[in-house]
């Protein structure tokens, strides 16, 4: 049963809103001032509240925004008792989180027909609430099923370290990496359009259609024809509005050489040399539209070698599209040159990355999913 407060300084009007409730089958508890009104609410979680606005200590209003800004009972329906009618008054108690109003001297068939009202939409309010609570949690559980099917991180021969921060909405990144063969090493990153499980499942689909090599006639050493494999595989339609970008690479250990090939994604950063001095950064990238967009788009190979102490980081643009505290857009400029002073000066390179975008992110959760890879040669 719906539990009512009656919050009121006046006894004879807290005791008449009691009986006319109590008729019509209502719990009801009541408290005289504001300071109890708030205890008795704490105590009870009532689903319906009606409070006088005028009262000595805490007043109608302050009780309103104590109540409506806690997270736990913002979900209680608040009825303002008052004397006061014009319209600037009504502003104020909306501004204060007031859902309702009823007018001294109180009318019984309004008064039931408003308490009516209020208990369905706090029971609508409570039903919202609880879906979106299991969303959320459907949503930790996709992210942390697509986590469990990363690759974990690897020694040797080279060092590969990622990290992966799923978005509240949970995103369409995904990467993995593993050998071809004893020399050869396959990495690539993708990032599908927009939010949620819809972005997810094409990301996992890829995923799986690379790992397993379902593709048999395909030439997986070969970027750019595996991303126009993946073109041809994965087209918008009128079932699938979704497309990525990628980028994929093949390192050559033996050679130390990296065969590249990128579809819109952002460029991969190759930082070498061995001191502040001679430090030498490379943009990775080819021309090529994201994957599903068109059928006719064409891809192209792009071949590095790769020196002694270099790193070499691929990512989403989530590592970069960030809003910081002042609301001007982060750039991928400056995620480059904190890249580069990372290269000498520090180890778990990953770690202060992570660090200072969190820092510098002006919201509890990032917009998207944040993605990064960092290769060590």
């Amino acid at each position: 049963m719906f539990k009512i407060l009656i919050i009121d300084d006046d006894y004879s009007i807290l005791i008449l809103l009691k009986r006319m409730l109590e008729k019509q089958g209502y719990q009801v508890v009541t408290a005289s001032n504001g300071e109890e009104g708030i205890a008795q609410v704490v105590a009870y979680h009532p689903a319906l509240i009606i409070c006088d606005w005028i009262m000595p200590g805490l007043n109608g209003l302050e009780v309103c925004h104590r109540i409506k800004t806690d997270p736990q009972l913002s979900t209680t329906f608040f009825i303002l008792l008052t004397s006061l009618d014009s319209v600037a008054d009504r502003v104020k108690g909306l501004d204060a989180g007031a859902d309702d109003f009823i007018s001294k001297p109180i009318e019984q068939n309004e008064l039931q027909a408003r308490v009516r009202a209020g208990l369905r939409l706090h029971q609508l309010s409570r039903d919202l609430q609880t879906q979106k609570l299991l969303l959320e949690t459907e949503l930790a559980e996709a992210a942390e099923y697509v986590r469990s099917l990363l690759p974990p991180p690897i020694t040797e021969p080279l060092c590969i370290n990622f990290r992966f921060i799923p978005s509240r909405q949970l995103g369409g990144d995904c990467f993995d990496y593993y050998w071809l063969d004893d020399d050869s090493l396959a990495i690539y990153l993708l990032d599908t359009a927009g939010h949620g499980l819809k972005a997810t499942l094409p990301s996992i689909s890829v995923l799986n259609l690379l790992r397993s090599r379902a593709l048999k006639s395909l030439n997986y050493y070969q970027p750019s024809q595996v991303l126009r494999a993946l073109n041809d595989t994965f087209q918008i339609n009128y079932q699938n509005d979704k497309y990525f970008t990628i980028w994929y690479g093949v390192y050559n250990k033996i050679k130390r050489q990296l065969i590249y090939a990128s579809a819109g994604h952002p460029p991969a950063i190759l930082v070498s040399g061995e001191s502040p001095k001679n430090t030498e950064v490379k943009l990775l990238r080819t021309p090529g539209m994201p994957v599903g967009m068109f059928p006719e788009a064409e891809y192209m190979d792009e071949l590095c070698q790769i020196e002694k102490c270099s790193n070499l980081y691929i990512f989403s643009d989530g590592a970069y599209e960030i809003t910081k505290l002042d609301g001007k857009l982060w750039s991928l400029d400056a995620f480059i040159q904190l890249l580069v002073s990372l290269q000498h000066n520090v180890d778990y390179q990953l770690d202060h990355i992570l660090n200072y975008l969190i820092a510098l992110h002006s919201k509890d959760c990032f917009e998207d999913d944040l993605s990064i890879l960092q290769i060590k040669f």
